[in-house]
């Protein structure tokens, strides 16, 4: 096992590998910019590391700080966390080259799932439906049309190297694709460096579950069922819940199974996600995660299963420490990702916490780095905190939710807790009958649009 592992990354996720680490017996070393020196990743770690000033780029981003930091401090492993350089191919495989171990899966399937058409025709090949679209980048509106025909409007353009629903574009007819199918292109050139872009079919109401997977370096895979991650903004995601409103066991048994065999041919190391559009009873892949989601909590606490445990045991290179007849559900668990932002405009609130008092109580968990008199600065994404919550019913977690959400006190900053209160009351809602798009909708129904 390792002895010493470096977190390159910041914030609630940060914390959340160091008390896996702790737990494990193992040491951490935070890294962290000028702007987090008071952080509480980096007040607990073992040892601390400053790599560089506030924005980005010089800092969490900055990979020869980041080996400069791991070698100092004789760190033999780099949990990247989500977001930064989690997906970063190039990473994964500077950290293996120089004698550490990435706690992640290989270069080579980060580089391949980071591919939006090649990770179509690799999980097709491997029996995970697909989306209807182009096999491969289009190379004029032209041919996006004639293909456009054959599949049906509406369809989407998007980037092939990219996410967040930059490169995306809707076209609802043939008059709409040439215009679109520039403007894809412009702003994927523009955000990722490459003006690749695919079409596919694009579905009208559709559910956004994914599927929690592990796999190790003996020939085992697991899945852990799904997650419904469908209440986003801005192809953000706001509100996740396990097991998803719409899914049933048999159903889930089935997806399940075909995302774990796929893993296993794959020789997939970690933990990853295959996520999916759901409508009609039929499930179409989107992407595959390479890494740890925002979201895994959710999993943690119908399963019992620590996934950041389980990520560092495999990449020291132990076994799966469950097997698929082991995992079980267990009740239904909801969490609420609080920013510090306007809760209707979503403007940014960064600012000094005055006040910070976290719910508590049975199946109640708060991950989170604030404290009373906290900075948050504005240089990072606006997540300051999680707040995940299980019942042995839907109705009882939310029931839960509502009292947790009431007693939940930040104070200084904006937050988007109110937002969450009025989600949790909508009847949609608590009736699960909403989509990727409802909460858009619904925003613009509050904001009186």
């Amino acid at each position: 096992m390792f002895e010493k592992v470096l977190i390159a990354n910041r914030g609630e996720i940060a914390l959340r590998i160091h008390r896996a680490c702790h737990e494990m017996g193992i040491k951490t070393v935070a890294v962290h910019s000028k702007a987090d020196e008071t952080a509480m990743h980096v007040r607990l770690a073992d040892e601390s590391v400053c790599i560089g000033p506030a924005p980005s780029r010089e800092s969490y981003l900055n990979i020869p700080a980041i080996l400069s930091a791991a070698e100092i401090t004789g760190a033999d492993a780099v949990h990247p966390g989500y977001g930064f350089l989690s997906e970063n191919a190039r990473f994964a495989d500077i950290i293996n080259e120089h004698g550490l171990t990435f706690i992640g899966p290989s270069g080579d399937h980060i580089r391949l799932m980071g591919d939006k058409i090649a990770a179509k025709e690799t999980v097709k090949k491997l029996g995970i439906p697909v989306v209807p679209g182009s096999a491969g980048g289009i190379e004029s509106a032209e041919e996006g049309a004639k293909l456009a025909a054959e599949i049906g409007y509406p369809v989407i353009v998007k980037a092939a190297s990219g996410g967040g629903g930059r490169g995306m574009k809707v076209v609802r007819s043939e008059e709409e694709l040439a215009t679109a199918f520039s403007a894809a292109r412009t702003e994927a050139k523009a955000a990722f460096g490459d003006d690749t872009v695919y079409i596919e079919k694009y579905l009208g109401k559709p559910r956004h579950i994914e599927i929690q997977v592990l796999g190790d370096s003996h020939g085992n895979a697991v899945h852990l069922g799904e997650r419904d991650c469908s209440l986003q903004r801005r192809h953000q995601k706001i509100l996740e819940e396990a097991p998803s409103p719409v899914i049933d066991q048999k159903t889930r048994d089935r997806m399940g199974g075909i995302v774990a065999d796929a893993i296993r041919e794959m020789g997939y190391l970690g933990a990853g996600t295959i996520e999916f559009l759901f409508e009609d009873g039929k499930f179409y892949f989107i992407e595959m995660n390479t890494r740890l989601q925002v979201e895994h909590p959710v999993t943690e606490m119908i399963t019992g299963i620590d996934l950041v445990r389980e990520q560092i045991r495999v990449a020291a290179g132990h076994p799966l420490s469950i097997k698929q007849k082991d995992i079980k559900f267990h009740g239904h668990a909801i969490e609420c990702r609080i920013n510090a932002e306007d809760p209707l405009t979503l403007a940014p609130s960064p600012g000094t916490v005055t006040e910070y008092h976290p719910p508590g109580g049975l199946d109640v968990r708060v991950d989170s780095a604030l404290y009373a008199g906290y900075r948050i600065p504005p240089y990072y994404d606006s997540l300051i905190s999680k707040l995940i919550v299980r019942g042995a019913t839907r109705e009882d977690c939310l029931l839960r939710l509502r009292r947790s959400l009431e007693e939940y006190v930040i104070g200084g900053v904006k937050t988007s807790i109110p937002l969450h209160q009025k989600l949790i009351e909508n009847e949609d809602f608590i009736s699960g009958d909403y989509d990727i798009h409802w909460l858009e909708a619904y925003m613009d129904e509050l904001r009186g649009r």
